[in-house]
């Protein structure tokens, strides 16, 4: 490389790094000028029209939500670390494992795989809300799974419950290979299958006697 092409290089160089620090020191003085005048700066401005809202209502477990989440939050995350309904397991955060299964209009779906402003305005029911919030008497799925036992760690307990639940909603009546078809979008790491279709057979048993 010769000397002019040396000194071209450096030109263009500190060209650019005179460029980017020039937006940059416009931008920190548009932000600063519209503090001190009290306007809401960039990151304060009104959410463009089409764009998500960011404050929004929830609908879960029969109670009202208030909270604020991201355009591209997911359902999971909100329930989690928002909400702080921990029984909502992160597995594969793939829609692979099942762990993370809640209902939304009764329906057992990844809450990973959905992002929470997709359900503004359904409801939404995790493995907290099954039991009775006054008497605190659990639902006819958990006390099955508490009679049989059907889980080694129980990480992927709370995804198969909620599964179970849709599923006896369905169809109160399954056998077990219509149970195994319905339970297949969950996955248990222990491989505990056999006990856990026989805690759903019991469920199923209990919610045919209610």
């Amino acid at each position: 490389m010769g000397d002019m092409d040396s000194v071209e290089l450096l030109e263009t160089k500190f060209s650019r790094r005179t460029f980017i620090k020039g937006v940059i020191a416009v931008g920190a003085t548009a932000t600063a000028t519209s503090q001190f005048l009290g306007r809401p700066g960039i990151a304060g401005a009104q959410t463009m029209a089409g764009s998500a809202a960011r404050l929004i209502t929830l609908r879960v477990n029969d109670q009202d939500r208030p909270v604020d989440v991201l355009p591209n939050e997911t359902l999971a995350m909100t329930l989690r670390y928002r909400l702080n309904l921990t029984g909502t397991k992160l597995g594969c955060d793939r829609a692979e494992c099942g762990a993370c299964t809640v209902l939304v209009d009764g329906v057992n779906q990844y809450s990973c795989s959905m992002l929470t402003h997709q359900v503004r305005g359904r409801a939404v029911t995790t493995i907290e809300g099954l039991q009775n919030p006054d008497t605190g008497e659990l639902s006819t799925v958990q006390q099955a799974v508490l009679e049989e036992g059907g889980f080694q760690c129980a990480f992927c307990a709370p995804g198969f419950i909620m599964s179970m639940t849709a599923m006896i909603d369905d169809n109160p009546n399954p056998t077990r290979e219509e149970a195994a078809h319905a339970l297949s979008g969950n996955l248990c790491r222990c491989c505990d299958y056999d006990k856990i279709l026989t805690c759903a057979m019991r469920a199923a048993e209990l919610a045919r006697s209610v």
